[in-house]
Formats: C-alpha cells, structure tokens, sequence
C-alpha cells in the first residue's frame, strides 16, 4: 500500500461521509459493500483503476479515456434519474392547457420521495427498450419490492403527477400505446357479436359475461402474434410513464355530474384551462390557420369530420345539418375548447353556426370494465378510493373496483366461488388495503385517458412532480416560425 497524503485522506473522508449519509437515506445497508473500493480508489489504491493512463499506446489511452468518461457519466445519470430528477417530455394533449405537447419537464423525484428501483439493473434514459436493438433495457433479475426513500411532501389535490401506467402490467407489443385489458375486453366483444341485455341479468350473470368477453380477447391476442405481437409482463418502474392531475386522494369519495368533478360531496376547483370536446360548423367557409394559431388548437386536433361522408348521416341526426348552395353540409369541426375559446367561436357569428358537445356516445367502456354501471366520462361515480389500512365490505357491487388493487397491485389470489369470495385461499368478506391511490384525471377531459378508463393508480405506480418546463416546441411551426415556444421556457408547473 502507498502512503497517502493528507489531501487523499480529506477526499476519502468526505466521499465517505457523503455516500453514509446517502445510505442512511435510502435506508439500505447493502451498499457498505462498495466502502472498500471507496478506500481503495483514495487511498490503499490497489487495483489499478487508471492502468490505461499508463500505457504507451495512444489509442489506447484515447478509447479507455472515452470509455471511462462515459461509464462515468451513464452512473451519474442512473442515480441522478433514480433519486433526484429526471427529464420527461408530453407526449399527448391529456393535460392540455396546463402542460403542452412538445413541453419538456424536470420532473423532481423528491418531491414525493424517490422509489428504490424495482429492476436495479437497467440502462438509464431507457424506460423498457433499448432503441436500435429493440429489445428489454432492463435485467428482470434480481427484483426489489417496493420501498420509497423519505421526500419532501406527500401528493395533494389538484397536483399534477408523474406516474408509471398502471395497466401496463401486461403489453402486447404490436399495440403497445393500448391498455391490454380494454383491448381485451373490446376483441372478446367483437368475437360474441350478440349483444347482451345487462339490465335484465344478475351481477354473477353479469361477471360471466365479462368474463367470456376477457378471455377470448386474451386468448385471440395470445394466439395471434402476427397481429398483436408478443404479450409482455413489465415490473412496475418499467411500465410506460403517464402524467395527469391527482383529483382525489386516499380516502376520498369521487363523483362526476355533468363533467363536474365532486369530492367528498363538494365540488372540486376546475382547472382553469379545462376542456371538452365539441362538433363545431361554420356557416360555410373553413376556420383559418390564424384563428387555429390564435385559439391555441394544434393541427392533430382539427378534425374535419365533413371530409368523410360516412360522419354525414349522424352529424345531421345531431341538429349539425347546415347545407351550401351546392346540398353539401357546411365544414364541421371536431375541436377540443376550453370556456375561453368557445366564448370567441360562439361570438363569431359571420363564421360559426353551430357548437355542440361531444355526446357521451363517444365515451367507450368506464372502469371498472366488468362491471355494468352505465358510468361515461362526464357523469360516474360515486367511487371511494383506497387508504392504506382501511377496511372495506366486500360486495358484488363493489368487487369489480376494488379486484384489481386486491390482486394485481397488492399480490394477493382472488377467486369468487358460489359460497362466497375467497383470499389466499380463505373465506372473506372484508379487505384491509396494504396501499395508498390516487384518482388521475387530464385537463383536456374528452382526450384523456385516464383513472375513468383504468381506475386507480397505486402508491408504488407514483414517480415525481413535475417542476419546471425548460424547454417547449411547437411540431407545428418551423425553426424560424416561432417553432420554440419562449414564453414557456423555464416556467413553473403549478
């Protein structure tokens, strides 16, 4: 061992302090096996870490100096990703005014306190595959269970969260952007064809219907891989990450009346950029792309729905039936509005005929998906959301809601027999939820996919928040056409 001098021991000693400290933090003990590399690298300096820097070969010298800088730099980023922030971009127009597609965030893992990793051994900036190999860009061995590292505050109202999917559990490949269960359940319907009268059948008779409708969904994706592609089973921290806004939190009880979010009985502050969609028609000329600039609505979301004469039949039985000179419907729109701009279409009476609301037509099934409540976006609920070490009755009513936390999220096996319903193999009535949930809802409330669609979203699903946006494009404009959004640079999520 060489001697080491006093400015080896000082770095030693506050690297040391410094890595206690953050084991102390995560609550983890294991990682005193790296102390004697630590020692070693400062100090004893036995295994020549640095051997390259010796050698005579300059290209040597230059690959392993590349090589070492980037090891560096891929272990900086892994736990800088974990532990303290990592970059996310929007994706889609769910949260719409509030965050913006092309928008890129600093998303703080503090804030909530950052997850120990479910799949330690994965490749950074990766979520689940590897770009240019297409393959996993995780080990799925060795698996952590779930352990949050003390943060700075819990989950309120109205904040806005990252948070892996919670029903990515299960992906088919080929559908990927598709929830595997809602995919499922609409190909097993497409198979029986027949509909089925719900209201005159009990909820056992009701269960076997789903039921039937689920597995030969399941089974035709399994069987059809040309189609579908492979079916894939992804841990939690690798499931696809999503951000919406928490409506409700852990023991709260959640209704919808009229696009109308109440909690608790009262009603919940909106967004103040909340939209919902409408079928809009001009009295003959199209909106022009100034206006679309002016309103805020992106080229994905002007939707001529006039352009396909298949629309024109239901589009007339919607009271949308304004003709020009030559017996053609007018222009209609399909348009996501906030209050604010459709108060300006309305007032632009030389233009705008008509504006009508999305009817709930358009909805799609509600969660939960096997059970009959004639729930749509606008109108659902009540629904209670689970609070770690609450206690709940469990009935035919409400089975369906709750199966997938009992189940899926906290491991347990769930069967319903004739006599009853079964837990671990034991008779029951009642469940205690090991788990905190949350209710996440987008702001754009017709072009969001979320809690309504797949239900709730469980504590070890939960990422970070969102803290800042510090850069945002707009894929609509070019470079020298106001293509970089400046007004939003750097600005506060709130």
């Amino acid at each position: 061992m060489r001697k080491a001098t006093r400015g080896q021991w000082i770095r030693f000693i506050i690297i040391t302090v410094l890595y206690l400290a953050f084991l102390i933090w995560v609550k983890s003990w294991l990682g005193i096996i790296v102390l004697p590399f630590i020692f070693d690298v400062y100090i004893s300096k036995i295994i020549p870490w640095g051997f390259w820097k010796k050698t005579k070969n300059p290209a040597l010298r230059s690959v392993m100096s590349w090589v070492d800088a980037i090891v560096f730099a891929l272990v900086a980023v892994y736990f800088v990703n974990i532990y303290l922030f990592q970059n996310y971009q929007i994706p889609s127009s769910s949260l719409e005014k509030s965050l913006l597609v092309g928008d890129y965030l600093y998303v703080s893992k503090i804030s909530y306190g950052p997850r120990v990793p479910n799949t330690p051994l994965s490749m950074p900036l990766a979520q689940h595959t590897l770009p240019i190999f297409n393959c996993k860009s995780y080990i799925e061995w060795p698996q952590w269970k779930y352990k949050r590292v003390p943060g700075f505050g819990k989950i309120k109202r109205n904040d806005i969260v990252v948070f892996n999917f919670p029903a990515g559990d299960t992906v088919a490949i080929n559908r990927q952007q598709e929830d595997f269960y809602s995919l499922a359940y609409r190909e097993g319907q497409r198979i029986y064809p027949t509909k089925v009268n719900m209201d005159s059948l009990s909820r056992d008779q009701q269960r076997e219907v789903y039921e039937l409708y689920y597995t030969a969904g399941r089974n035709l994706i399994r069987t059809n891989p040309q189609v579908y592609g492979d079916i894939v089973i992804r841990p939690v921290d690798r499931r696809e990450n999503y951000v919406k806004r928490c409506i409700g939190i852990p023991g709260d009880t959640l209704q919808i009346k009229a696009g109308q979010v109440y909690i608790n009985g009262k009603a919940s502050t909106n967004p103040t950029d909340m939209q919902f969609n409408y079928f809009v028609q001009t009295t003959g000329p199209y909106i022009t792309d100034d206006l679309f600039r002016d309103l805020g609505i992106s080229k994905d979301d002007q939707w001529i729905m006039t352009n396909d004469p298949s629309w024109e039949e239901g589009l007339m039985e919607m009271g949308l039936d304004r003709r020009d000179s030559q017996g053609r419907l007018t222009p209609v729109y399909h348009l996501p509005l906030t209050q604010k701009m459709l108060a300006t279409l309305s007032a632009n009476k030389k233009l705008i005929s008509r504006i009508m609301m999305e009817p709930e037509t358009y909805s799609g099934q509600m969660y939960p998906l096997n059970l009959y409540t004639k729930w749509d976006r606008n109108n659902y609920g009540p629904i209670w959301i689970p609070a770690k070490g609450s206690t709940i009755t469990l009935t035919p009513d409400n089975l369906p809601i709750y199966e997938r936390c009992i189940e899926a999220y906290e491991g347990n096996s769930l069967i319903v027999k004739k006599d009853g319903i079964y837990i671990n193999g034991k008779k029951t009535n009642s469940y205690t939820f090991k788990m905190d949930y949350y209710w996440m809802m987008g702001d754009n409330r017709h072009n969001s996919l979320d809690s309504r669609y797949w239900g709730f979203v469980p504590e070890d699903h939960i990422v970070g928040k969102p803290i800042v946006v510090w850069l945002s494009l707009d894929k609509d404009r070019d470079w020298f056409d106001g293509k970089i959004r400046w007004n939003r640079i750097f600005k506060w999520v709130h």
